[in-house]
């Protein structure tokens, strides 16, 4: 069981027929959206959008904002080896458990590329699909050319973790504008860094999706910021030619989070689009 961390609220948790036990936040009635966050260092569902799924509870939605295996206050097991597949499998069962049965997805950097292969799995559950600068368009080891990859190789080799070389890695890694990172965020992530093992890093692997991408059938809104350092921005046309109904937005003066960013622009666009299509 994860330790509570001041400012980071829980919710409830979901017993998975795997065996594993996921936390969730679920809030509001309405249409589902389920918000999938990204991965790295303390990340969790609430840290990653507690400026857009409130919003979106005040527009009549119900908001499902899970913590993916291995984050915030999930379990995370030490034993198993974490594929794209198994963070899949951990998001289905967890919303098999909660019983909703139509949402649309909203994912970023990793919560992308799960939003996109759970869309491939089970199209029919799928209605709209959000994703900002997804993972799973590239070669893993295209992903370590970035910019933001050389900062956080270069922050966390060279010496012992603090939250200050956290703070400096989402600041110089992560956002374009640094003053959305404030002291409330970094004690949130390191206090669920300091809970996690390296297993969910040093096993990840995502492959590469993009032969895929022609057989989601859903309508799809995509995010993707100017200043990205961590995704190649190959990504773009590969998601705006590979996916049939696509929108796609570019957002000047933005890095690897639109949603924190520039939450308001995310918010109205998404809004939009589950309203209009």
């Amino acid at each position: 069981m994860s330790e509570r961390v001041a400012g980071l609220p829980e919710g409830q948790y979901a017993d998975l027929d795997n065996g594993h036990r996921i936390h969730y936040l679920d809030q509001g009635q309405g249409p589902v959206i389920v918000f999938l966050h990204g991965s790295g260092s303390g990340a969790s569902g609430h840290s990653n959008f507690k400026y857009n799924y409130p919003w979106f509870v005040e527009q009549g939605y119900r908001v499902i904002v899970p913590d993916l295996i291995g984050y915030g206050y999930s379990d995370k097991p030490d034993d198993v080896e974490y594929p794209l597949d198994f963070f899949v499998e951990c998001v289905h069962q967890t919303l098999q458990t909660i019983g909703v049965e139509r949402y649309s997805l909203v994912g970023n950097s990793l919560g992308g590329a799960i939003a996109i292969k759970y869309t491939l799995d089970y199209p029919s559950l799928v209605e709209k699909l959000i994703l900002m600068a997804p993972g799973g368009l590239e070669q893993q080891a295209d992903y370590f050319t970035m910019p933001g990859m050389q900062v956080m190789k270069e922050v966390f080799t060279s010496g012992p973790m603090a939250p200050e070389r956290l703070e400096d890695f989402i600041r110089r890694g992560l956002v374009y504008d640094d003053s959305v990172v404030d002291a409330h965020l970094v004690s949130e992530r390191w206090g669920i860094f300091q809970q996690q093992n390296s297993q969910v890093i040093t096993t990840m692997t995502v492959p590469e999706l993009t032969d895929r991408l022609g057989e989601i059938a859903c309508p799809t809104l995509a995010f993707w910021g100017v200043n990205e350092k961590m995704m190649p921005e190959t990504g773009i046309m590969k998601l705006a030619k590979g996916i049939p109904d696509i929108r796609l937005t570019l957002v000047s003066q933005c890095g690897h989070w639109v949603m924190v960013e520039h939450r308001e622009l995310f918010n109205r666009q998404t809004l939009d689009f589950l309203q209009n299509g």
